[in-house]
């Protein structure tokens, strides 16, 4: 990668993404990794030149080659581009940079929540904001920089705003352990709309609280597709054993979203017979895609064997804690379902 980086000149690169005639292959998307303050300054330089459809499909590219190799930082190109006049762009510049997690950018996604024209700009902030809740809750920010993010998105919920942007915010503050949340999920469970139950359950998964077991294990027969797979994947993330029966039943699902966070849920609550279970569907997969889902669910199952097995014996239960925040991050990261994706309520 490094020698990608050397052998195109920067201003090349800039006259590339102002020729619509160029195609942006990957040797330019990577160089637009890892910017440093003048390259910077170049690109925004030239931004506007490049035509708005120019600027969208770059940023989905960014986005989508940043997710699969981590060792790619388009922060830089996301920072310039939550600027831009164009609402798919900033949507996009916001979903980049929500992984880097860059507190100072806080207050620009409060802003952008409450503010913005745009209700995707809005909801994808929501979606940013939700990190920092997390990061509160492991006293990564503090308490008013927490505190302040979760009042906006309360406000929001309890606001005139969209159903997508309330549905958002409420998935987001579902980190929280503040007092107000578990009412807000009881009436979305209860609201007979697909949207808000399936924000509730994404919600019930952050959480991190066993009480909401009845309603999860409720959803995981429902008939539409979605609010399975979020019910599926709060199983898996609440560690809900009772669940399994039913998830074992999921990796047989019509639907392949459903079948895989089931994959992967299975791999988080573990339990006798799962590693067979899954070796089985291993070696019956016949798609690339399922078979990587399969090996990394395997590689993940013995990981949460192995570390509970060590909780139980080596650590005291201060450290305990420590270990729980880094399996519920990590389990966090790995998006097997993306909102954004299709609807598959139908």
């Amino acid at each position: 990668m490094s020698t990608i980086h050397e052998v195109i000149p920067f201003q090349e690169l800039l006259e590339a993404l102002t020729d619509e005639k160029i195609k942006l292959h990957h040797r330019y998307l990577y160089r637009l990794s890892d910017l440093d303050n003048k390259e910077v300054a170049l690109l925004d330089s030239i931004w506007t030149q490049i035509p708005s459809e120019r600027r969208q499909n770059l940023l989905e590219a960014l986005k989508e080659l940043g997710a699969n190799n981590l060792l790619l930082s388009y922060e830089a190109v996301g920072r310039l581009a939550i600027l831009d006049q164009d609402p798919r762009v900033r949507t996009l510049a916001v979903q980049i940079l929500w992984w880097f997690e860059p507190a100072d950018l806080i207050p620009e996604f409060i802003n952008l929540l409450e503010n913005d024209p745009s209700e995707q700009v809005r909801a994808a902030s929501a979606s940013a904001l939700g990190r920092f809740v997390y990061l509160g809750e492991v006293d990564d920010i503090s308490e008013e920089t927490q505190e302040n993010i979760e009042d906006s998105l309360l406000g929001v919920i309890q606001s005139r705003e969209t159903d997508l942007v309330k549905c958002h915010s409420l998935e987001a503050v579902g980190y929280s352990r503040r007092p107000e949340i578990p009412p807000l999920i009881e009436a979305a469970l209860a609201s007979g709309d697909k949207e808000w139950i399936k924000a509730a359950l994404a919600a019930i998964g952050r959480s991190i609280d066993q009480r909401w077991e009845e309603d999860v294990l409720h959803f995981l027969n429902n008939k539409f597709p979605a609010i399975r797979a979020e019910a599926a994947r709060a199983a898996g993330e609440l560690e809900i054993s009772t669940a399994l029966p039913l998830l074992i039943e999921l990796t047989e699902d019509s639907n392949d979203k459903v079948r895989h966070v089931a994959i992967w849920s299975l791999s988080q609550i573990s339990g006798e017979g799962v590693s067979e279970i899954l070796e089985d569907l291993w070696e019956e997969a016949e798609e690339e895609t399922e078979i990587e889902l399969l090996e990394a669910a395997l590689d993940n199952l013995e990981f949460n064997i192995n570390a509970k097995l060590i909780s139980l014996f080596e650590f005291p239960e201060s450290e305990l804690d420590d270990i729980n925040d880094e399996l519920f991050n990590d389990i966090d990261e790995i998006d097997i379902i993306e909102n954004d994706d299709e609807d598959i309520f139908d």
